[in-house]
């Protein structure tokens, strides 16, 4: 089927029924996951599916629908049941498809798809994830069980179009390996893993390496204990730095920022963080697991400067959050098919810093070193900030044993103004990335 011609017969056919504006989305995706325990496949899925969006605008009255029906009956009964909804909805004044103009034919090929990942065999995929599991169960006696090896594969290709003649296309994959192992000791048993997903299957860490971290991992937290209640530094390593950005995403989302939801509302042009601190995201980066073209309604990504140098340089925005604030879309909007454009981070990242992570652990003379947090405790609008940890407790600059059962507490405006060392250990795991990060003075609550 000619998506790219079916997506113009819908605008077309939009078109007779005096829409405004339309705007039509054909997403076709193929995955693939294999899961293994105790070296044996325990589960083992693929699908492919196709999905369209439709958007229809009439003034100021706007609907989205959605369907996984290509037929010609589907397709009209969709049309006519979305001029229905549009028709009932009430008006908004910042509805409607971002301004002509503001489209590019710009379209560079950001190396978004791995042909080798989508042909491997399918024995292949399962050796990679025996070979993972496999390398933490052998790695140490007190490797008692597993919670199982997994490789996953995603293949998609995504068709836009809209009535102000923007049309535009990309395809991408992703790829991941990850192991869930179990240590045992006469302390207990304790969990933990690790994980490789990138764009390309070359990228990938090897089974070996992903399936040796994970084992280190879970072992490094028998014999866990509590700590006292108190206040000293604490440093989050890069997962629960990346953890603490997607919270910093949530806080300069548009859409927060107009309903006055988050603590960074009305600071624009401010210092809101410690000076070394320089938050960037950027859709334009080659390879990368958020890159693309354009955005959720067409328009261009590009590169933001969020934070720089501790001051709030932008917000991250889409046309409705951008015309609600009286600015423009900064590229940022991402789109569920039946759902209306949402504002989302693309790749986003902490610029690093100069220290390496042995150096910050080394300026600590007693405080905590995060490697998992638990719940999602956090006030975007105060900025109180409050999530269960696990960790290693730091004495007189070296990590020394495992701490759980604790809280680790503070408030968003301290929390970014007392980033005193960033790492130079940034590494891209995911489409929100962070290096080691210290930061000055927490509350922990244990015993």
């Amino acid at each position: 089927m000619d998506y790219r011609e079916l997506a113009q017969d819908l605008l077309r056919r939009a078109k007779g029924k005096d829409a405004s504006g339309a705007e039509v989305i054909v997403v076709e995706d193929e995955s693939f996951s294999v899961q293994v325990r105790m070296r044996a496949v325990d589960t083992l899925q693929s699908a492919r599916q196709k999905r369209l969006g439709l958007r229809l605008c009439f003034g100021q009255r706007s609907a989205t629908t959605a369907t996984s029906d290509f037929s010609s009956e589907s397709l009209q009964r969709l049309l006519d049941d979305t001029v229905a909804m549009a028709r009932a909805t009430a008006e908004d004044p910042y509805a409607g498809l971002p301004e002509p103009e503001l489209f590019s034919a710009d379209a560079p090929d950001l190396d978004l798809w791995d042909p080798e990942a989508a042909n491997l065999p399918i024995q292949d995929r399962i050796a990679l994830a025996t070979a993972a599991e496999s390398a933490a169960l052998d790695f140490d006696p007190r490797i008692t069980n597993s919670e199982g090896g997994e490789y996953g594969h995603e293949d998609a290709r995504l068709i836009f179009a809209n009535s102000h003649g923007f049309a535009g296309e990309y395809r991408g994959s992703s790829v991941v390996l990850s192991v869930s192992p179990i240590a045992g000791d006469n302390s207990g048993m304790q969990r933990d893993g690790w994980y490789s997903v990138q764009r390309r299957l070359e990228n990938l860490e090897s089974p070996e390496s992903v399936g040796r971290t994970a084992a280190e991992r879970a072992l490094r937290r028998l014999g866990a204990r509590k700590v006292p209640t108190q206040q000293v530094p604490v440093v989050f390593d890069p997962d629960m730095a990346a953890s603490l950005l997607r919270t910093i995403c949530g806080a300069v989302s548009g859409s927060a920022i107009y309903r006055s939801a988050s603590f960074l509302t009305g600071k624009l042009g401010e210092k809101v963080a410690s000076g070394d601190l320089t938050i960037v995201d950027d859709g334009r980066m080659a390879g990368k697991l958020g890159s693309r073209p354009f955005d959720g309604e067409g328009l261009p990504t590009r590169r933001t400067a969020i934070i720089r140098d501790g001051v709030l340089a932008s917000y991250l925005l889409d046309t409705y959050t951008g015309r609600k604030l009286g600015m423009a879309s900064t590229g940022n909007a991402s789109r569920s098919l039946g759902q209306p454009p949402t504002v989302a981070p693309t790749n986003c990242h902490i610029v690093p810093g100069p220290c390496s992570p042995e150096q910050i652990i080394r300026s600590v003379d007693r405080g905590l070193y995060v490697t998992e947090m638990i719940g999602f405790g956090v006030n975007l609008v105060t900025g109180d900030y409050s999530r269960g940890a696990v960790g290693i407790w730091i004495e007189n600059g070296e990590l020394t044993y495992p701490v759980e059962e604790i809280t680790i507490a503070g408030n968003l405006k301290d929390m970014l103004e007392q980033i005193e060392m960033i790492g130079d250990d940034l590494e891209w795991r995911g489409s929100i990335v962070a290096p080691t990060l210290k930061i000055a003075r927490m509350t922990i609550a244990g015993n």
